[in-house]
């Protein structure tokens, strides 16, 4: 993948240096677990919810694996949608794509508990994930023919059909696979949906094009 500049732009190196302090509280002081459940997003009838957790749960993960993927995917991607809409412009896209996501996702806890299919209780989320959804989002929209390799399998693959395929797989999953799966994959969904609509908007007040 082209990247115009070597260097790690400074809102996405900010980003993943948060991560990082916040993952090494999580799992190395003794505080951690509490300093989670304060952060984590709750659902909002758990007396635990606080509305500041729609933005600090983005900033926390549940393990190593769940930081390196999302991390790497924010480095990989987010550094060149940075260079190309300027910084306050990204870290607003990230802010607001990560907001999204959790609102979707309690939406849909909503709907579940309303209907008694809530499996998992007043479970925590945690993660950036949501954002990091809204970045692949925009790189799709902003280099539809863009090649990536993937991992598994190595193979190359357009931007578009890479987002289109992880779009459909998550959307599969979150209506197939709700009984213990702890991925929150409408919040997957949710940040996809918030980042297209304020890419719309930028587009159609001329801040960016694709």
């Amino acid at each position: 993948m082209r990247f115009p500049m070597p260097q790690t732009p400074p809102v996405v190196k900010n980003l993943l240096i948060i991560n990082v302090i916040f993952l090494l509280i999580q799992t190395m002081l003794p505080f951690g677990g509490e300093f989670t459940n304060m952060l984590a997003l709750h659902f909002w009838r758990s007396d635990d919810f606080n509305v500041a957790q729609f933005v600090t749960y983005m900033f926390l993960h549940g393990d190593f694996n769940h930081l390196f993927f999302n991390m790497f995917a924010l480095w990989m991607f987010g550094k060149q949608l940075e260079y190309e809409i300027g910084s306050k412009r990204f870290l607003i896209f990230y802010i607001i794509t990560g907001v999204g996501s959790g609102l979707f996702h309690m939406g849909v806890q909503e709907i579940e508990f309303m209907f008694g299919m809530m499996r998992n209780g007043f479970s925590i989320t945690v993660g950036a994930s949501g954002a990091i959804f809204g970045i692949l989002l925009a790189f799709g929209l902003m280099h539809p023919n863009e090649r990536i390799l993937l991992l598994i399998p190595p193979i190359p693959m357009k931007a578009k059909y890479f987002v289109m395929g992880y779009g459909a797989i998550e959307l599969l999953l979150g209506f197939m696979n709700r009984q213990g799966d702890s991925v929150a994959h409408f919040a997957h969904l949710g940040g996809m949906f918030w980042g297209w609509l304020l890419l719309a908007y930028w587009k159609k007040k001329g801040y960016i094009r694709f």
